[in-house]
């Protein structure tokens, strides 16, 4: 059980600090409400379930072997944040998304959902963490599979119940985050950040 409480101790401790999940679920959270955030906090849980996943399988060892295969993962995912931090410094929004039809069958469910899967899945960074970090923690003669698919597993819940913290939080702000000032303020300013993730990230070596 000692390497269980110790992993757990550790990927509590790297849960509770900021980065990049946490950003895109406050966001979501101000401008959406909870349930959206939810769906979004979903997404990027889910996405460390499949690293851990693919870790156990051996998948991911490949980004640790291969320069190739890590630098397309990273150009792909510091595109897609580019992209996300252009859009919102560009086209931030006056009006949340409950109030207006049009845009909340955009910004349904499955785009927030998607949107934070694939904001996990295109960092390369995660799966080099999980090929460096979980094997740690792996019993001798244990089944590596299975111990990489339950450490992911308790991972994701720990993010699930840490992201219900951060929205919860959130709510009581909620009328004062849905003015349309702070609403283009947040966005442009979530832009920022999405962006200054998209460069951390292109720029980042193994």
């Amino acid at each position: 059980m000692t390497p269980l409480f110790s992993f757990l101790f550790a990927i509590t401790v790297l849960t509770l600090t900021p980065g990049f999940d946490t950003a895109l679920v406050l966001r979501s959270a101000a401008a959406q409400g909870w349930k959206r955030a939810s769906a979004t906090a979903f997404g990027v849980t889910l996405g460390c379930l499949v690293w851990g996943v693919a870790v156990g399988l051996g998948l991911g060892a490949l980004l640790l072997a291969s320069e190739m295969a890590y630098n397309l993962l990273k150009w792909i995912g510091a595109a897609y944040l580019l992209y996300l931090g252009v859009k919102l410094l560009l086209k931030p929004r006056s009006q949340a998304e409950n109030a207006q039809g049009e845009q909340k069958r955009e910004q349904g469910y499955l785009a927030c959902f998607s949107r934070g899967l694939f904001g996990n899945l295109l960092n390369p960074k995660v799966g080099v963490f999980y090929v460096t970090f979980l094997p740690q923690f792996i019993p001798a003669g244990a089944s590596v599979p299975l111990w990489c698919t339950l450490m992911a597993l308790a991972h994701m819940v720990i993010g699930l119940i840490w992201n219900a913290v951060l929205i919860s939080s959130s709510h009581y702000f909620a009328a004062h985050l849905r003015r349309p000032a702070v609403l283009k303020m947040m966005d442009r300013l979530t832009g920022c950040v999405f962006i200054g993730f998209a460069a951390k990230l292109a720029l980042s070596r193994r």
